[in-house]
């Protein structure tokens, strides 16, 4: 007869898992069931910092300047160009140059009748030389703006249901990163521990290494990429709070920068100079921090000009404008701050972003990024790791396993792939080509998907190690064939002190370093003999989902 402490609780009755063990397995399936979207939202926001760098890059016909031109100059030149363009549009914009971008990207929308753009479509976009005013010829590319919105929208997909997928997966990353704490009792003190080449031992070594080396910032970006997306996600206070037009006019103006057209009178007057608005604005915030000029109803009675703020130097994306009438030139209003709740908006929206940073802050926020985008990465090798040593035939796993196995490769090797097919796209793809624009983000996601094919069809560890080749050889061609296909050679970048164009081509070949030293470990791990057990265990698979002791 079993012996009882009571009459109800046996004394061999299992119990129950503590705190510890419940957090850990909320840990492991938080991560593993977002953790592919998780990964990618990583990697292309991280390579989002360098967006503007990454434009540049992909536009290589537009010219290299070492000084940067004056604004309110340049402002002047190409609102006598837009004015000329597309006359009577309720609104056209233009980022004024700075250190990053040397050229004026400017933006328009057309009132329904009015005509339409090229693409169909009652919006359009040039590139404008500042010192001529004259458009720029260059290819047609989203550049990095693909790699940012990608990343919390995805693509293929309604915009609003990108969104809430990238926040529901936010939401489970939170719950991961807290579980994990929780779970970890020694976590500070495993992070001062990496034991090499020891199986399971060593991802769970770098997993929390990696963890707690950018631990505070993993947890802000997260948090604070919800926060930017609060509006969509939380609408029922706003709902609730704003019910008339004036009351979500004022919302608005909280939150953004952009001016709402009014209704045209149909009297038509000259625009005022757009440059004494800016040399104004440029007194106020300084020479260097004026970010863009936006018109509404240009050439007409109404006309309005906004000039806004620059981003950098100030850890706030609380809009800063002053507007002014677009006939007589005449300041109306100075807008430098907003409640407290839309400030502490801007606050956390500015840091998930970085624009207010400098460039050893981009830089420090790209590593500390690139961390945690190995953390996840290497959360999802460590399932398949771990897993493996339960099955009952390791050589022959069941169809869940091989699958979570096939997806690591291809959502981990073949993203950078993917991505570097996409660039390749950029310099391969004919110039006059239709859709031209919408093709470089097709070859990005058919390079991606021949990836998960090739994992499908090769042993897991043969395809890790071809697909860290094919990565490392498509990262370090890419200078060349610039080289072959532009005017923009890496050595006539290094001769004119071109750094953007110098260091992303560097950059190029360090990442695919990186990938070849990835290839050579897991190919050095798959010839190496297994030790010998202290104790009897199942022989080692021979087709692991990753080298046990690799990187």
């Amino acid at each position: 007869m079993t012996t009882t402490k009571n009459d109800d609780v046996p004394d061999d009755e299992p119990k129950a898992p503590g705190i510890r063990q419940t957090m850990s397995d909320l840990h492991t399936w938080a991560g593993l069931l977002c953790g592919w979207f998780l990964y990618a939202m990583f990697l292309t926001g991280t390579v989002s910092y360098f967006k503007d760098e990454i434009s540049q890059w992909m536009r290589p016909e537009l010219p290299h300047r070492a000084v940067v031109p004056d604004a309110a100059e340049s402002a002047q030149r190409i609102a006598n160009q837009l004015v000329q363009l597309v006359p009577n549009a309720p609104q056209w914009s233009m980022r004024l140059p700075d250190e990053r971008y040397t050229t004026v990207d400017s933006f328009w929308r057309l009132a329904p009748g009015q005509g339409a753009a090229a693409n169909g479509r009652n919006f359009g976009s040039a590139n404008f030389d500042p010192l001529t005013g004259e458009k720029v010829a260059s290819r047609e590319t989203v550049g990095g703006e693909f790699f940012y919105r990608f990343h919390f929208q995805f693509h293929y997909m309604p915009v609003r249901w990108g969104r809430w997928l990238a926040g529901v997966c936010a939401m489970f990353m939170l719950v991961a990163i807290v579980s994990g704490v929780i779970t970890h009792k020694k976590i500070f003190t495993d992070f001062f521990t990496f034991r090499w080449g020891k199986g399971q031992r060593s991802w769970l070594d770098a997993h929390n290494a990696l963890s707690v080396f950018g631990l505070p910032f993993h947890f802000m970006i997260t948090y604070t990429g919800l926060i930017t997306l609060m509006a969509l996600y939380m609408p029922f206070g706003e709902q609730a709070a704003y019910t008339t037009p004036a009351q979500k006019q004022e919302m608005t103006s909280q939150l953004s920068a952009f001016i709402q057209p009014g209704k045209a009178t149909g009297q038509p007057a000259p625009l005022a100079p757009v440059d004494d608005m800016v040399r104004q604005a440029q007194a106020r915030w300084g020479e260097g921090n004026v970010g863009r000029l936006t018109a509404t109803n240009a050439g007409d009675s109404a006309a309005r000009v906004s000039v806004t703020r620059g981003e950098e130097g100030r850890v706030s994306m609380s809009p800063q404008y002053m507007l002014f009438d677009g006939v007589s030139g005449k300041l109306l209003e100075v807008k430098e701050s907003v409640g407290p709740a839309a400030e502490t908006r801007g606050v956390l929206y500015s840091l998930h972003l970085g624009r207010f940073s400098d460039l050893h802050m981009r830089w420090l926020y790209f590593i500390v990024s690139l961390a945690g985008t190995a953390m996840v990465g290497t959360g999802l090798v460590m399932w398949t790791v771990k897993r493996r040593r339960k099955l009952g035939d390791p050589a022959r796993p069941h169809f869940g396993f091989r699958l979570v196995e096939k997806l690591n490769i291809a959502s981990i090797a073949g993203l950078s792939i993917a991505m570097a097919g996409f660039l390749w796209g950029n310099r391969l793809l004919p110039q006059g080509m239709a859709e031209r624009t919408a093709w470089e983000v097709h070859v990005f996601f058919i390079v991606w998907a021949l990836t998960l094919a090739h994992a499908m069809l090769r042993p897991s560890r043969r395809a890790w190690i071809e697909q860290f080749w094919i990565g490392a050889a498509a990262l370090a061609l890419l200078p060349l064939v610039s080289a072959l296909t532009t005017e923009r050679p890496l050595w006539r970048s290094l001769a004119e002190g071109d750094w953007v164009f110098a260091g992303f081509e560097f950059m190029l070949w360090a990442l695919a370093g990186l990938h070849a030293w990835l290839a050579v470990r897991t190919a050095r791990h798959q010839g190496s003999k297994p030790r010998a057990a202290r104790a009897p265990a199942p022989s080692a698979p021979t087709g692991s989902a990753m080298p046990q002791g690799g990187a």
